[in-house]
């Protein structure tokens, strides 16, 4: 089919606004969906939760939306409780298929997070039975971000059982997505060897997040050809970065970080420890920032 006007929930976030730029230049008509701001880069704009199916109807209908984008969850469970964690990440994803079924919007892209395998913001080491992680690889969280993640990615994939489900659902395992400035800072500024994310208290988030990250920009690239994408039903891909974040070469962070995981590929220089050949196979996507590129 021919899509024309995306939706766009959590417009006004952390990767909203670079997304609605880059659909905006792709040549779509975009209409902001959130909670709390305005958008001043998308075509249209409302302010309407993604948990209220009445008022999300009434926005998507009101700009014959072909296509939606779910961005509009809490991203870190640090500020909330879980109760409203969970519940943000696992009832908005519904009511936002539930909504796209009703108005027979067929397109479907969903922001999930490396969290639903148990990583991120697990209090315990992530469990990492092989390396590079792909889309097969077991699913342990129990934090309420990692199980809101993991329990919408299952919500996606029982909904299009449903004759009335929409035709294509992608949800995409982000991985924290900083701006140049805050990858600068972050990286390129720091010190990134093992010793030195052990000293500013780095370490376990890199590691349970698998030294993974990516480009803004990559990341609405892909929202864009999961949004063309011509697969059927519900897909799960991993997205990250062609390089870890760290300066250690990749097969010494695997012996070292991870040495009870198999390594079932090629680990060369600084090799992701996560695999976007699905994405590669089915989206026609790759990464292509590195926060190499802008090292001092």
């Amino acid at each position: 089919m021919s899509l024309e006007s995306v939706a766009v929930t959590g417009g006004t976030g952390n990767l909203g606004p670079t997304v609605v730029a880059h659909l905006r230049a792709s040549g779509y008509t975009v209409t902001n969906c959130s909670r709390h701001s305005e958008s001043s880069l998308a075509d249209h704009d409302y302010r309407v939760s993604a948990l209220d199916p009445g008022d999300l109807t009434a926005a998507l209908s009101a700009v014959d939306a072909d296509a939606v984008v779910h961005l509009g969850a809490i991203s870190t469970p640090t500020n909330d409780p879980g109760h409203r964690v969970f519940e943000s990440n696992v009832q908005s994803t519904y009511v936002v298929l539930e909504v796209a079924a009703a108005l027979g919007i067929e397109r479907v892209v969903v922001a999930s997070s490396m969290s639903a395998i148990g990583g991120s913001f697990e209090p315990d080491p992530a469990r990492i039975d092989f390396l590079p992680v792909d889309e097969t690889h077991r699913a342990t969280p129990s934090n309420p971000y990692g199980l809101g993640k993991y329990v919408a990615e299952q919500t996606a994939a029982g909904f299009v059982r449903r004759d009335d489900a929409p035709e294509t659902v992608a949800s995409l395992r982000f991985p924290w997505m900083p701006s140049e400035e805050e990858a600068r800072r972050a990286f390129a500024e720091a010190d990134r060897s093992l010793s030195g994310l052990r000293d500013a208290g780095h370490f376990h988030t890199a590691r349970n997040t698998l030294f993974a990250y990516l480009g803004r920009e990559d990341a609405a690239r892909l929202v864009r050809r999961a949004l063309d994408a011509d697969f059927a039903g519900h897909e799960v891909f991993w997205a990250a970065a062609a390089d870890t974040s760290t300066t250690v070469e990749s097969a010494a962070l695997a012996s070292e970080v991870y040495p009870g995981a198999e390594t079932r590929g090629p680990l060369s220089g600084h090799d992701a420890l996560v695999s976007t050949e699905k994405a590669k196979r089915l989206l026609g996507w790759e990464p292509t920032w590195s926060w190499r590129d802008r090292r001092a």
